[in-house]
């Protein structure tokens, strides 16, 4: 079946996409030049055989990548190349993603034997699965992606890549072939969702089959090699009470933010970048109603939203001639005609911060959207300036009076010194008195110090303000004793 290549081949291998499971994530490989496949449902058989019969992965999940020396990588670019010149990847490309890897794997073995390369069994596993990940997977990035305890995987040039784990970055062992080995990767990921990576469009936004956020920076932009940022997304959906448990909140401050998503407060969670904004987000839609109509609007497609009567957006980038790129703003002035009951804007970086705003004051009670900045008062700023860079020429006076009219709650989420991810204020937007904007902080978040590992300790506090400004939506959705028991709950706390 398998001989000698001839002259007439493709030299590229047509996608066989397939399902992630526990053991081993999707390993699609995708052409520029082709379109992706669709998803074949898998069978249940075959994903209880690979779980039992793929040990090397599994004991990737466990441990880091072993360290691997410079003879390492050259036995296997030797095996890599004379694996292309045996395979005919015409007939690869019939089989099922198994069969592949099945096959590969015997043809790896015997060059092996052929080439009499002195390895252990270790290695040798070693190097089987990570020729089978090159050629159907995410390369080097699989045993990354297939554990669950890493946040973000950072890749800095075919030779530098960085993981986050528990809040801390860390170094590891894993190294890409070259350079172009790393942006054929990227190639493959940013591909399935219809985008490009190359020298005319060197940045990119995507995303995984399992929601997983991915940016891309090529030459001649990123100077030391393509830079890649995958911010991972955990198969279990994190609720406010896991928060809780994680000391993010304080589970009387969780009833509040539940309160505030069930009464249908405007909502803009500010924080830093991996100050867990999205996250955050997340949980609190788990409080609208399931009858609602809700339409998000994102960049790239990461919020997993319970709901059944969602509709999701994404902006597009423009074509090679320039053409045909929809923005932000575009996505959420049109979701002003679907009729939506909340809009949720995953982040709002741009000039679409108005039409947010205009839609939050409209009669889309409840909308919810994420931006960047260190404090509630500076989210409040940012606003304004977002506003101004969209060319509109009104007072400051009624920019501010438009915000004051549109949002009800800023929710501060920070990423503390040691790692860890806190809510560190809860803030209600009042009014204004004179040209100033008014707030007033439900919750705050006191630090306290360290302990013996190095973890801050610390506490959420209420300010003692008996009545929040949306005491009377609270009342109207008869929350308000709920809200009062767990405002006095935590001042009690803090005494």
């Amino acid at each position: 079946m398998f001989g000698r290549r001839g002259n007439d081949d493709g030299g590229r291998i047509v996608p066989e996409l397939r399902q992630p499971s526990p053991q081993q994530r999707p390993a699609e490989t995708v052409t520029l030049d082709r379109p992706a496949a669709p998803v074949p449902p898998p069978a249940a058989p075959a994903q209880v055989r690979r779980a039992v019969e793929a040990p090397p992965l599994a004991a990737e999940q466990r441990r880091p990548q072993r360290e691997r020396n410079e003879n390492y990588y050259n036995t296997k670019s030797q095996v890599f190349s004379a694996l292309i010149d045996t395979i005919d990847l015409s007939q690869l490309a019939k089989l099922d993603s198994e069969s592949a890897r099945e096959e590969i794997r015997d043809i790896v073995n015997d060059i092996i034997a052929i080439k009499n390369f002195a390895m252990s069994i270790a290695e040798q596993e070693d190097l089987l699965e990570d020729i089978c990940n090159d050629v159907l997977g995410y390369g080097p990035l699989e045993p990354l992606l297939a554990r669950d305890d890493i946040a973000d995987i950072m890749v800095n040039g075919s030779h530098n890549v960085y993981i986050e784990v528990n809040g801390k970055v860390e170094q590891t062992g894993i190294r890409f072939r070259d350079n172009q080995q790393l942006l054929n990767i990227c190639q493959r990921i940013v591909s399935q969702v219809g985008r490009r990576v190359d020298e005319s469009s060197p940045i990119c936004d995507a995303r995984l089959p399992d929601g997983s956020r991915v940016n891309v920076i090529a030459p001649p932009l990123a100077i030391d090699g393509t830079a890649l940022t995958i911010r991972k997304f955990k198969k279990d959906k994190l609720t406010l009470d896991q928060l809780v448990r994680f000391g993010a909140i304080s589970s009387e401050g969780a009833d509040v933010l539940k309160i505030i998503g069930r009464v249908r407060c405007n909502i803009v969670i500010s924080g830093g970048t991996g100050s867990g904004k999205t996250t955050l987000l997340n949980c609190l839609t788990n409080y609208i109603d399931r009858e609602e109509r809700i339409i998000t609007c994102e960049d790239s497609a990461e919020l997993q939203l319970q709901q059944p009567h969602v509709v999701r957006l994404e902006t597009r980038p423009p074509n090679l001639e320039g053409e045909g790129e929809v923005t932000m703003r575009d996505l959420v002035k049109n979701c002003l005609r679907m009729r939506p009951e909340r809009i949720i804007v995953g982040e709002v970086r741009g000039p679409e911060v108005f039409d947010l705003l205009q839609a939050m004051n409209t009669g889309h009670d409840g909308s919810m959207g994420t931006i960047h900045s260190n404090s509630p008062r500076e989210c409040l700023n940012r606003m304004e300036s977002m506003i101004a860079m969209g060319g509109y020429s009104l007072p400051q006076k009624t920019v501010r009076e438009i915000i004051v009219g549109s949002v009800d709650v800023i929710i501060q989420a920070a990423r503390l010194r040691d790692g860890s991810r806190r809510i560190t204020h809860i803030t209600e937007v009042v009014g204004m008195e004179g040209d100033v904007i008014i707030t007033q902080d439900l919750v705050l978040y006191h630090m306290k110090g360290e302990d013996a590992n190095g973890r801050i300790i610390g506490q959420h506090v209420s300010t003692g303000i008996g009545r929040p400004h949306f005491w009377e939506r609270a009342r109207y959705f008869g929350e308000e004793q709920r809200l009062a028991n767990a405002l006095e709950a935590m001042e009690k706390r803090a005494d």
